[in-house]
């Protein structure tokens, strides 16, 4: 009796460390150490997929190796697989290729949890919670690499995800050939990021995928059981596509170099019958190259200025009968949406969709938090969860110095955990509706592909996670499980945030006074090397700091920024105290509203393109200082890299 109970304890302290965590797991015995495999049975992309990633590990395949089966069998769930092992070897079982892809992830975990690779004994039954378990890349704002691509490709699949979301086109840059409108990329491919007067210009962000390249990424990705699903934007986010062709456009000229700002565009497709048949040929080309069962065509932050004022679209208005320009959008997506379907697609679209009316076969994408995927399923729509912040990744993921650059709220890995993808508001029947869930990084700070990985994992395989298994274990367990599966994905090339794991830094003395829309930016100088970090809510430049009674000075480094955003009529909500001087000054403050204390002027800063260190007497101590600058407007915007009280 104790003999047994100490064995039962012993295998359960020895239960395997899996990511994402499969629905069952019983472990019989210890198993045996593994120096090589025999792959057999109804293998295909498995047995591939299975000897290129014990490869990583140093394991090969021999004729005398331990035996991995591959049986392919009817009845099983979609995706689910069962592995058994034992000291004669492995059966991996599954109705479908997928199936056996994600049983041979599982026997590659199990063999790479230690330096002798042992294998335990153990029998896993797992199928996923949800069909849809993505990771959206924006490739439009910054270019990665066909190689990155592939890396990223290689890591989703070893955390059975199933889906790429692939952004290849947005207002800053058009990132796929098309054949039939070559400026597309000889134009849009190429852009330079914008700098602040004075400073030297940066070089270009340029690149754009063929179409053999692209041919070559959905192979590698159906391989791994992915799925690349392409986005072209419209009506918004279309100024690349204007930019090349400008009759595409409302006749409203683009501004010299507009393509290197951010945020929500004025400039919108309009609706005569070319442009109609330009997306038309766009869009055969893009199913050429994605067999993908769904096309992505956006639908989002389509601002309608232009379409209120032109006598054209006001007279297609009328002429269709229809409410107003949101229901002129609608009209414009089920037209599209109708071409997807009649090739065979279902279109995809940005919850936005839902307010212009959608066709009944289309899927609604939720990222202005859940409720528009509760609106969606209410509504008979499936629907996928892809809310901000908390799976929007280019948020920072804590406040130290090794973060890259990014969004200035924080959401950490916990925060992704801790998401619950099956909203309460919506019934059993309707909850049915949601097909799963992804992790979005869009990449307007994000300029670099290991700054790329670093913002996704390990928050993806939180992502991951939650949309496979079906019970969730705590965050504890998961960390637990979490460390050797990055231990694993090195030899793949993966560098991952490791402070994930580190506890948050305290909150520094600086601080941004409110949180409109804050931004940890990178400066724009110099062209190369390392830049200086300026953390600033771009609608309200104000920052707090902790005095001192013992306070007599200040010292502020400060540096200048493009501001290079495109807000509509919120760009006048933006407002500063007028200049005394020229180039404008920091005042420092008792409190926001309270008297000022010091005022440090910019004259010796306004011809620095990097920062500069700004020192001024305190006129008496306070306990908060807030801290903010005179302008006649918000270019050049001003930051504060770092500030002191001085005795």
């Amino acid at each position: 009796m104790m003999l047994g109970l100490i064995l039962a304890s012993a295998l359960t302290a020895a239960q395997p460390r899996l990511l994402p965590q499969p629905q069952s797991v019983a472990v019989q015995g210890e198993g045996r150490a593994l120096r090589s495999v025999r792959i057999e049975g109804d293998a295909r992309q498995a047995g591939a997929r299975l000897k290129e990633l014990l490869a990583s590990q140093g394991i090969a395949e021999s004729a005398s190796g331990y035996r991995v089966r591959f049986v392919l069998k009817p009845g099983m769930p979609a995706e689910g697989y069962r592995l058994i092992t034992d000291k004669s070897g492995a059966t991996i079982t599954a109705t479908d290729e997928a199936g056996l892809i994600h049983g041979a992830v599982t026997f590659w975990q199990l063999a790479s949890q230690g330096a002798d690779h042992r294998v335990p004994e153990v029998t896993i039954t797992d199928a996923p919670r949800f069909a849809w378990r993505g990771v959206m890349l924006d490739s439009a704002r910054h270019f990665q690499s066909p190689a990155f691509i592939r890396h990223l490709l290689d890591w989703m699949e070893a955390h059975k995800l199933n889906r790429l979301h692939w952004h290849l086109v947005d207002d800053q840059g058009w990132r796929l050939e098309i054949r039939k409108y070559p400026r597309l990329t000889q134009v849009s491919g190429s852009r330079v990021p914008a700098s602040a007067p004075g400073a030297p210009a940066l070089p270009p962000v340029s690149g754009f995928y063929t179409q053999a390249e692209v041919r070559a990424l959905v192979a590698y990705a159906a391989e791994r059981g992915i799925v690349i699903v392409p986005e072209i934007e419209m009506p918004g986010h279309a100024t690349s596509a204007i930019r090349a062709y400008p009759k595409l456009g409302m006749g409203v000229p683009l501004p010299k170099d507009v393509w290197s700002d951010w945020g929500v565009f004025p400039w919108l497709y309009n609706t005569d019958e070319p442009t109609f048949g330009f997306l038309q040929d766009v869009l055969t080309e893009v199913m050429e190259l994605f067999p993908s069962p769904w096309i992505h065509i956006g639908g989002d932050e389509a601002a309608k200025e232009q379409w209120k004022t032109d006598p054209s679209i006001q007279a297609r208005i009328k002429a269709l009968g229809l409410k107003d320009e949101n229901a002129l959008q609608g009209w414009f997506m089920a037209r599209v949406g109708k071409l997807l379907a009649e090739h065979g697609r279902r279109m995809i679209g940005w919850d936005e969709v839902l307010e212009g009316g959608v066709p009944a076969d289309a899927t609604v994408m939720s990222w202005r938090g859940i409720d528009g995927a509760i609106t969606a399923a209410r509504s008979g729509h499936d629907t996928i969860l892809s809310p901000a912040p908390v799976l929007y990744l280019d948020h920072r993921q804590g406040t130290g110095p090794q973060e890259p650059p990014g969004r200035g709220m924080v959401v950490s890995l916990a925060d992704v955990y801790a998401f619950d993808p099956a909203p309460a508001a919506l019934t059993p029947d309707q909850r049915r509706h949601i097909l799963g869930l992804q992790a979005n990084l869009w990449t307007e700070h994000v300029r670099t592909e290991d700054r790329a990985a670093w913002m996704l994992f390990p928050r993806v395989s939180a992502v991951a996670e939650i949309a496979w298994s079906a019970s969730k274990g705590s965050y504890a367990d998961f960390i637990s499980r979490l460390r050797p599966q990055l231990d694993r994905l090195r030899p793949l090339g993966l560098a991952a945030a490791d402070t994930a794991f580190q506890d948050p830094p305290a909150a520094g003395p600086l601080r941004t006074c409110t949180d409109k829309l804050t931004l940890d930016l990178e400066d724009d100088y110099p062209a190369t090397g390392p830049r200086a970090r300026l953390l600033v809510d771009i609608m309200n430049p104000c920052w707090m700091l902790d005095g001192s009674d013992k306070a007599r000075r200040i010292a502020l480094t400060v540096g200048q920024l493009p501001f290079n955003y495109q807000l509509g009529a919120d760009r006048a909500k933006i407002v500063f105290r007028p200049p005394a001087t020229a180039a404008g000054e920091f005042e420092v403050r008792d409190g926001c509203e309270g008297d000022r204390l010091a005022v440090l002027p910019l004259a010796k800063a306004a011809d620095n393109p990097g920062t500069t260190r700004l020192e001024a007497p305190l006129s008496r101590p306070a306990r908060s200082l807030c801290i903010t600058y005179t302008a006649k407007g918000p270019d050049p915007l001003w930051a504060v890299q770092k500030a002191e009280v001085l005795p």
